[in-house]
């Protein structure tokens, strides 16, 4: 590696309070990554799943003390998601199976009523005894609509129904009503009569006028509610944040047990058992939010404090009753740290079933996880006999455990696989339940209801009484859905545009008077002059280089330091003259990785100088200059003007409890004796000037503290008195008064009625990068382009409003007083640079066989001794050699007859790097194109991160693919960076205004990541269609609420759903609804991950091309890996299902989730999507035109068209993609993105700069 001549050392550090940092950097978007990650054992070097550091000791039982009283932040405002949301498209199809169907067997009559897609039904009991294949019993609907409703049980005497319903807002809460029998609860009889007749012949026009927006009345109401069954359905629990599920009566019919769901700063919900009163019918009594009790917990693991129980990810569920005081109940006996964890072994056994007796709170164990896991308890009529699932070699069974003698039989060997290696809040199988007389089982299995006949042996145990029959059944699905969301992007007319703008900026810094603002843009430094339209480049003396962290010099307005990044040399800075347009290299900074320099609030050209030095980061490595990250005080003479450089002398590490890792800034105050330090949850100052104590530490002092926020940055006035703090806050800006700072005052904070007192809302729609003007009076932010601010004296006009308004403190009023400008910044597109590299010559690929995708058939997309030739970055001529005439400028490259298709998209891509803080090349993004991925999207970024990187690929800093991002999650999850309530529709609005300002128009998607709300999620997609948004969100093995994506008109269901196996109930929905379908196999649901697989069968650390371009720690780490049986494999089930789907119009698209190894998943990714019966082609199609199809690209990107993007890649002439292994497909030549073109093995550029290779930081020791 080559180093600077000039290569200075650090000093030693003697510190008995080390800084606060890690070996490898992990920035705070990065972090929030690692909470939302889909995470094996093994996928710790890229998803860094969240987990706690103790050690697994006895649990202890949690106290009463943790209340549940955080979140939400915001209640939601009245909604109704059956009512406030349109639903224009009407599906109707017959079917005879089904997908999960949780079910219930009435205790007298032996009716059988279950859940399909969302909606109730019911096959009476003599209807079902004499089905058959030929003569099938009719399952009559008898709860239908909206809402989607699941989890049906009858009382003990069978009188009423209790059901999950997510009616009215949207979040599921327990229902009841009435219960008469399944001929008189038919909804749709074959002769309607009364007021059933009369509102089902009023259902299409009402319906059309919900459709139209007209608001519903009163009478339409009615009808409606008639023809869904609910017009006596009335509620048992009124939960607003968490949601309830499979609730089950007590004896004595006046109370259920249900499982109620808490997320954690992981969306993972982990259960508790609550018991909630059933209100008598007809009574409508109104039922409080948070009621209930809470009867079983979670037991808090070894280490963990009472304020760390919401913070658990396991707990119980699938509480059914035994007599009158004991619970009978499942739960993951596996993950017992608290944290959950994929992939666990199910022939060891994930769950266990307890029993707690509530009389004598003691909990036993009925059913040991091993071997198999039990789960789904159920029990028989007389309560003698348990019922459970376990796994048996490659068999599901149905087992019997008679509680009096101990005995267990495993009776049928039937079933579908469960899901206890998955979080499962749909149960990890469907409810079942014996007949009346206890002489059958009735359970749900491989998409049918079955009988399965019980006797009893010698000992009165229940053993099989025979093989299980089907219960043969017809259903008429009738389901309303919503328009599924699209958008279109002119791409090809953005990208060959001469120049492009930049949205998102960082690092803002306002000088003295408030006149001027320095920040980074994508790599570049810049300064705009407040007030005016002139934004101008700080002067570089390399302008190609990334520069970043600019800061002004105080007391001599024309001089700004900056820090410039190389990929050997690491950090350097640079002191600018914005008069003179000089710039002069600061010499003496030993090699390193800094960031945050500061000059002292000095006079005279000597100067004391502080910054931040970083150990290892993602990018960057952690192989060179890692040691010493902390604060460094140093001095130099600022520059007269005839210095070709400055000398950084008298370098000093200054122990501190800065945090080098998360987000800071400084400044010095008081010339050169205090900085103020502010990070994301603390402003303090440290006093240079007093000296170190005997520890050798600087006193440091805490100006305010924010319990949830993301920034903290406190005003001080002339003279060096703190007046106000401006905090960023669930993405807001708020400030609080100097009253809000006295000692003693809690952390600053904005939840309604919790807040701290006096706090104003500032921004509208969002903000970040806050700066105060140097006296204190004028504060600054960024929301994108838009520089926004406000003089806090003003906030006098709007005191009262501020006052009174509880919720947005004051927001209407101060919204007036807020002022803000664009700042422009462009620069020139790579399409541009290429025109200029190549003096606008072309490229043809000669002598190939090109796939151009363009026919929607294979053969007609084949194009034997084709050219291709490209422009401008453009495709200028595609098609035979005869009919397309080679220019004469053209650079020819001969494929050998070699196959030649479109770049690769990958629709469900994750990567790290956006977050790095230095602007370093991107090993990350040099890896996927360099396996022919030329445009990303990614469902989970940090939102101005992530479009900076953006902007550093367009302006050339980095090499990789397109990217495409969702921004910032919309997060459902207790997690206070991340966290989102959208409680009403200006939320909404201004969540997607957030994304939509940082990307320009290359933000077109959003990421609902289990927002528990449906209300929320309906709130979300409104607004997306005002803003041209695409919706993407994250399925998260939730069954439930997958199946509400698609009927509300989602754009995609990202991740497989979690149930592997699905049937026509599901299928029909899916393929009419438009919604696409990305499965990644690679982490699927439903059995062990793909990724373990490719792990076990490939030598991944050995892999030449992988050690060329990526880190090697990453592929070291995936040498050992376990062996797992192929039924254990649910992927394989899933291909399969994605496979007939896709045949059947669903748009299956490829998504690989950055999972190491990078780009080689991605092909792992293809072939898993090949192994479910789609051929070759059918799998490119996927990773090519139908994806860009669903981006809205389809016009620039997807297909080698003329006028299209000049993206795709080319093959060695033995690879035959088509009809060889489809794992060949890695096996790649050449990749071009955009027209420019690599050799995709080292990634050297062939075209239009030969030979050109872009340097990446010393990643590697060897």
């Amino acid at each position: 590696m080559k180093v600077k001549d000039d290569s200075a050392v650090l000093p030693l550090i003697h510190s008995a309070n080390p800084p606060q940092c890690s070996t490898t950097a992990l920035p705070r978007a990065y972090k929030a990554v690692a909470l939302l990650s889909v995470a094996t054992a093994a996928s710790l070097v890229y998803n860094y799943l969240y987990v706690r550091p103790w050690t697994s000791r006895t649990p202890l039982q949690a106290t009463s003390e943790w209340e549940d009283n955080v979140w939400p932040i915001r209640e939601q405002t009245p909604w109704d998601i059956s009512t406030d949301f349109p639903y224009p498209r009407k599906l109707e199809y017959d079917v005879q199976e089904g997908t999960w169907l949780r079910l219930d067997v009435h205790p007298t009559s032996g009716d059988i009523v279950f859940d399909m897609i969302g909606d109730l039904y019911c096959i009476s009991a003599a209807d079902a005894l004499s089905a058959n294949a030929d003569a099938r019993a009719k399952a009559r609907p008898v709860l239908l609509g909206v809402p989607h409703d699941s989890d049906p049980h009858f009382s003990p005497g069978g009188k009423s129904l209790v059901f999950r319903s997510d009616a009215g807002l949207g979040v599921e809460n327990i229902w009841v009503k009435p219960w008469d029998g399944c001929e008189a609860a038919d909804l749709r009889p074959a002769v309607p009569h009364g007021a059933l007749a009369q509102a089902l012949d009023a259902q299409d026009k009402e319906d059309s006028l919900l459709v139209k927006g007209f608001a519903e009345t009163s009478e339409r109401m009615a009808n409606r509610l008639l023809r869904e069954g609910r017009p006596e359905a009335q509620r048992v629990t009124n939960e607003t944040f968490r949601w309830v599920s499979d609730a089950r009566f007590h004896p004595s019919g006046k109370k259920v047990i249900a499982t109620k769901w808490f997320t954690s700063s992981r969306s993972i919900p982990a259960g508790e058992g609550w018991e909630f009163d059933v209100p008598g019918l007809g009574s409508q009594p109104s039922i409080p939010a948070k009621s209930g009790t809470k009867l079983v917990g979670h037991d808090l693991p070894a280490g963990w404090s009472n304020e760390d129980y919401g913070e658990q990810q396991v707990g119980p569920e699938q509480f059914i009753w035994r007599g009158n005081d004991t619970l009978i109940y499942s739960k993951n006996v596996v993950n017992t740290g608290g944290t959950f964890s994929y992939s666990n072994d199910v022939f060891k056994g994930v769950y266990s079933i307890f029993a707690r007796n509530l009389t004598s709170s003691k909990t036993e164990t009925l059913v040991d996880a091993a071997p198999g896991g039990a789960s789904r308890p159920e029990l028989s009529r007389d309560q003698r006999t348990l019922a459970f699932v376990r796994r048996v070699r490659d068999k599901q069974a149905l087992v019997l455990k008679d509680l009096e003698t101990g005995s267990i039989h495993n009776i049928w060997y039937g079933l579908s696989y469960d899901d206890t290696r998955v979080s499962a809040p749909m149960g990890t199988y469907p409810s079942f339940a014996f007949t009346p007389t206890d002489d059958a089982i009735i359970i749900w299995a491989a998409g049918h209801i079955w009988r399965v006949p019980l006797a009893l042996n010698v000992f009165g145990e229940k053993v099989s009484g025979g093989e299980p029959t089907i219960v043969h059944f017809t259903a008429h699905v009738e389901k309303r859905i919503a328009e599924t969301l699209k958008t279109t992007v002119d791409l090809a007319g953005l990208e060959s545009a001469d120049e492009t703008q930049v949205h998102a900026f960082k690092e803002l810094n306002v000088d003295e008077t408030g006149s001027r603002a320095l920040f980074q843009g994508g790599g570049a430094t810049y300064v705009h002059e407040i007030g005016t339209s002139k934004t101008s480049a700080i002067p570089a003396l390399y302008p190609g280089q990334p520069y970043y962290s600019p800061s002004w010099v105080p007391n001599t307005p024309d001089l700004v330091i900056h820090a410039r990044w190389s990929n050997t040399n690491f950090t350097s800075f640079e002191i600018a003259n914005l008069t003179s347009g000089i710039a002069y290299e600061v010499n003496g900074l030993p090699l390193g990785r800094y960031f945050s320099s500061v000059l002292c609030e000095c006079t005279g050209s000597r100067r004391k100088i502080a910054f931040l030095k970083s150990a290892g980061t993602w990018l960057t490595g952690d192989i060179i200059a890692t040691a010493g990250p902390g604060l460094y005080v140093g001095e130099l003479t600022l520059p007269s003007g005839s210095e070709d450089s400055i000398i950084l002398e008298n370098l000093q590490f200054i122990p501190s409890e800065i945090d080098v890792d998360g987000h800071v800034t400084l400044r010095f105050f008081q010339g050169a004796s205090k900085l103020l330090v502010e990070q994301d949850r603390r402003s303090f100052t440290i006093d240079l000037g007093a000296g170190p104590d005997e520890n050798g530490a600087s006193k440091h002092t805490t100006l305010a503290t924010g319990r949830m926020s993301t920034e903290v940055a406190v005003s001080l006035d002339r003279a060096s008195q703190p007046q106000s703090a401006a905090f960023v806050d669930f993405y807001h800006v708020y400030v609080a008064p100097k009253e809000s700072l006295a000692d003693g005052e809690e952390a600053l904070w904005s939840k309604p009625a919790n807040a701290t007192k006096g706090i104003a809302r500032l921004s509208l729609d969002g903000g970040h990068d806050l700066a105060w003007s140097r006296d204190g009076k004028k504060l600054f932010w960024f929301l994108g382009p838009y520089l926004h601010s406000l003089e806090v004296s003003k906030l006098d006009e709007c005191k009262s409003a501020i006052e009174e308004d509880k919720v947005t403190f004051g927001i209407a009023c101060v919204n007036k007083l807020v002022q803000w400008e664009q700042v422009v910044v462009k620069h020139s597109t790579d399409v541009s640079r290429l025109g200029k590299e190549s003096q606008n010559a072309s490229l043809a690929i000669v002598n190939a066989t090109i796939l151009h995708m363009d026919s929607d058939n294979r053969y007609g997309d084949v194009i034997e001794g084709g050219t291709l030739v490209t422009k401008g970055g453009l495709i200028s001529a595609v098609g035979p050699a005869a009919s397309v005439e080679v220019p004469s400028d053209a650079v020819v490259i001969n494929a050998n007859q070699g196959y030649v298709l479109p770049g690769f998209i990958d629709m469900h891509a994750h990567w790290n790097g956006f977050s790095d803080r230095f602007p370093a090349s991107s090993w990350e993004l040099e890896t996927f194109l360099a396996y022919g991925v030329t445009t990303m999207h990614n469902p989970s970024t940090d939102t101005v991160d992530a479009f900076a990187e953006r902007t550093r690929v367009e302006r050339g800093q980095l090499v990789g693919p397109r990217i495409f991002h969702t921004g910032t999650v919309i997060y459902g999850g207790a997690e206070a960076g991340l966290h989102q309530d959208i409680a009403d529709t200006l939320e909404a609005h201004s969540a997607l205004v957030r994304i939509k300002a940082e990307g320009g128009p290359f933000s077109h998607s959003y990421k609902n990541y289990q927002l528990p709300s449906r209300a929320s999620r309906q709130r979300l997609l409104l607004a997306a269609r005002n803003v041209s948004m695409l919706c993407f969100p994250e399925g998260g093995m939730n069954y439930d609420w997958d199946l509400t994506y698609i009927v509300d008109g989602m754009t995609t269901v990202e991740h497989s759903l979690p149930v592997a196996v699905i049937y026509d109930d599901v299928r029909k929905l899916f393929e009419a609804s438009g919604t696409a379908y990305t499965p990644t196999h690679i982490v699927s649901y439903g059995g062990v991950m793909g990724e373990q697989q490719i792990w076990a069968e490939e030598d991944i650390p050995n892999d030449p091309k992988l050690r060329e371009l990526t880190r090697h720690d990453v592929l070291e780490q995936l040498t050992e890996s376990t062996a797992r049986p192929k039924h254990a494999y649910g992927l394989y089930n899933i291909s399969e299902i994605s496979a007939e789907m896709s045949r059947n119009g669903v748009p299956v698209l490829i998504g690989a989730h950055g999972e190491p190894p990078l780009g080689l998943n991605y092909h792992s990714e293809l072939w898993f999507a090949q192994q479910g019966g789609l051929s070759n082609y059918e799998v490119f199609k996927a990773a090519t035109i139908t994806s860009a199809h669903v981006l809205g690209m389809e016009k620039s990107i997807g297909s080698l068209e003329v006028g299209k993007l000049a993206d795709f890649v080319v093959y060695p002439p033995d690879v035959d993609i088509l009809d060889g292994d489809m794992r060949v497909s890695r096996e790649l030549a050449y990749v071009a993105r955009g027209g420019r073109l690599w050799d995709a093995s080292t990634m050297e550029e062939v075209w239009p700069v030969k030979g050109r290779r872009r340097p990446i930081p010393p990643i590697n020791a060897d």
